[in-house]
């Protein structure tokens, strides 16, 4: 994703008429709110007319009856509008829920299928940010932001009309003060604009630095970097108390202006009236009049204000929305892409070229087969493009040469939800949700019985921990499996991989951290997954090196030899140089004293 944008831009109507598609299902809910809202603004501006005549018509000449009369109207009038405004928060309040459970909704489906070069590049607090609290911002614009602008429009053109039919002089006298007040306005929306986008990028970054904060807090504290952290975000934290402070002043100095001309426009017409009154060319119902309308007439003015900064704030937000859902970084399924049932023959690489920047290759030239039953392990230095050929085998990246081939069929040619269903992959570093141990096994499959998880924690040896478990396999095995150890996780993670009986393993079984009992039982499970099935591996352990069928040495993301053990010892070079320096050691460990 590119670097987000601190400049303020003016309102992009693009994006609002992207945004305002999402109203589209709701026309209905929307007629009927245009409806209640033209309606309620002309109720407002007609209170002050009707009471003109009631004093013009009525009190001065001591009309009490007919004084009632217009009393009742103008009470049943108050509580008509009160009802339609009543009605119109609640069907607009409804709509922008529904809105943002869509917009919400849309997001999640786009990132959920966003390839992992995106996930690489993009901050996760950004991505959150994206998804709650930038949705949650468009909250007022769509629950009451376009619908009460055009009220606030709509009551100011009635205003004018029903002042217009009072009195022409009076109406010329206020709307005099009007473009000083458009001047005011102007300068406060620029300067609130700038400050809206900074104090969303603010946030942004705030989100990040938790996230990233959280996630590593066993580094914090382990190596006592609580005050310099503790700094940095005081530090994030501080710039977005004075954005927010700045924004502060500028409401408080917009507002006071508003209002004081309104003042002045009021005293005007106060000045112009006395002498007019007196003169009988004005009435006191005028006056009264007129003072109602100039304190409504500046009140939708200075709420126009206000709903521009929210459209300009929603604006903002919606940038980086779409932005995200334009983002495009998938690795999509051919036009032609068929389903893929089984493995019947081989996996093959063919000249395979592949760089995660487009510029630094990091597979150059890779060819090697495994064909159906065979176990592969892949060896190397780190960096040497082994987990690259695990990313692009379960079609996490596309690869820029060369092709990849299942049973004669290009990868590129199969769907990617077909390939990955018979593909089970073990990471070393093994992810659990924050959900019961049966939940994390199954993943949510439907397919997948209570009595299949356990018949493969048993094969796993995984059942004998698990029933140990405060409640079993319904334990709640925390954020990040927080309540189980390393080994414990990883036999889970081979429990999931099991129990969908795949067709390909892909396995990095990566043992760092564990004991030695729970050692042996990875060692036992691992024999187990392997038995017969088609497999990639990672290796890390000298055992499954040694039963591999091929084991494949990559060096500088090129195959620098390819062979079994023994073949490879004897050609005493990388492979031997690696086995010496690290797994020499490793059987020596585990060799028992005689």
């Amino acid at each position: 994703m590119q670097q987000e944008s601190t400049d303020a831009k003016k309102v992009d109507y693009r994006l609002l008429r992207r945004l305002i598609a999402f109203l589209t299902p709701y026309r209905p809910q929307l007629g009927g709110a245009v409806v209640l809202t033209l309606v309620s603004s002309a109720l407002g501006p007609l209170r002050p007319y009707l009471t003109r005549i009631a004093v013009d018509d009525h009190i001065m000449k001591n009309d009490f009856q007919g004084l009632l009369f217009f009393v009742a109207v103008i009470v049943s009038l108050l509580f008509l509008q009160g009802a339609m405004q009543y009605g119109l928060s609640l069907l607009m309040t409804w709509v922008g829920q529904r809105v943002l459970l869509d917009i919400r909704n849309t997001l999640y489906r786009h990132v959920e299928r966003l390839a992992l070069r995106f996930y690489d590049t993009t901050p996760v607090g950004r991505i959150v940010t994206r998804v709650t609290s930038d949705v949650e911002v468009l909250n007022e614009l769509f629950s009451s932001g376009v619908v009460l602008m055009i009220s606030d429009v709509m009551v100011i053109v009635w205003i004018l009309y029903f002042m217009w039919s009072t009195s022409h002089e009076l109406t010329l006298l206020t709307i005099t003060i009007l473009p000083f007040l458009l001047i005011g306005s102007f300068i406060f929306r620029g300067k609130v604009r700038v400050i809206y986008s900074l104090v969303r990028r603010q946030v942004a970054r705030m989100n990040a630095f938790m996230n990233e904060f959280v996630t590593g807090i066993g580094v914090v504290q382990l190596f006592r970097q609580e005050e310099r952290m503790e700094k940095q975000f005081a530090e994030i934290n501080k710039e977005h108390r004075v954005l927010q402070d700045k924004t502060i002043f500028l409401y408080a100095a917009f507002f006071p202006l508003v209002e004081f001309f309104s003042a002045v426009a009021l005293s005007i017409i106060v000045w112009y009236a006395a002498g007019n009154i007196l003169s009988g060319v004005m009435t006191i119902g005028m006056l009264i009049a007129f003072t109602q309308f100039t304190e409504m007439f500046f009140r939708p003015i200075r709420d126009l204000t206000e709903k521009y900064n929210t459209l300009q704030s929603s604006v903002v937000a919606s940038e980086r929305i779409f932005s995200l859902l334009d983002t495009d970084m998938t690795v999509p399924d051919a036009p032609r892409a068929t389903s893929f049932d089984t493995l019947q023959r081989s996996i093959e690489f063919h000249n395979v070229d592949f760089s995660y920047d487009g510029t630094t290759p990091v597979l150059r030239g890779v060819s090697f087969k495994v064909n159906k039953g065979e176990t592969v392990a892949l060896v190397g230095a780190t960096g040497a493009g082994k987990s690259s050929i695990i990313n692009l085998l379960s079609r996490f990246y596309e690869f820029q040469g060369g092709d990849i081939v299942i049973d004669g069929l290009s990868i590129r040619d199969i769907r990617q939800s077909d390939l990955r269903k018979h593909i089970a992959v073990v990471l070393q570093d093994v992810f659990l949700f924050s959900r019961s141990v049966s939940d994390n096994i199954t993943l949510g499959r439907p397919e997948i019985s209570q009595a299949d998880v356990e018949a493969a924690a048993r094969a796993l040896g995984a059942d004998s921990f698990i029933q140990k478990l405060s409640s079993g396999y319904d334990t709640n095995v925390r954020e990040r499996g927080a309540v189980l150890s390393v080994g414990q996780k990883q036999l889970i993670s081979f429990c999931r991989a099991l129990v969908t009986d795949p067709d390909i393993l892909i396995l990095d079984e990566a043992t760092s951290s564990i004991d030695t009992e729970t050692e042996h039982i990875i060692e036992r499970s691992i024999s187990t997954l392997l038995r017969g099935r088609t497999s990639i591996v990672i290796a890390h352990r000298l055992s499954t090196i040694q039963r591999a069928d091929r084991i494949i040495v990559l060096h500088h993301g090129e195959i620098a030899e390819m062979g079994t053990h023994q073949e490879l010892l004897k050609l005493d070079a990388l492979y031997a140089k690696l086995y010496k320096l690290q797994f020499a050691a490793h059987a020596s460990v585990h060799t028992p004293m005689s």
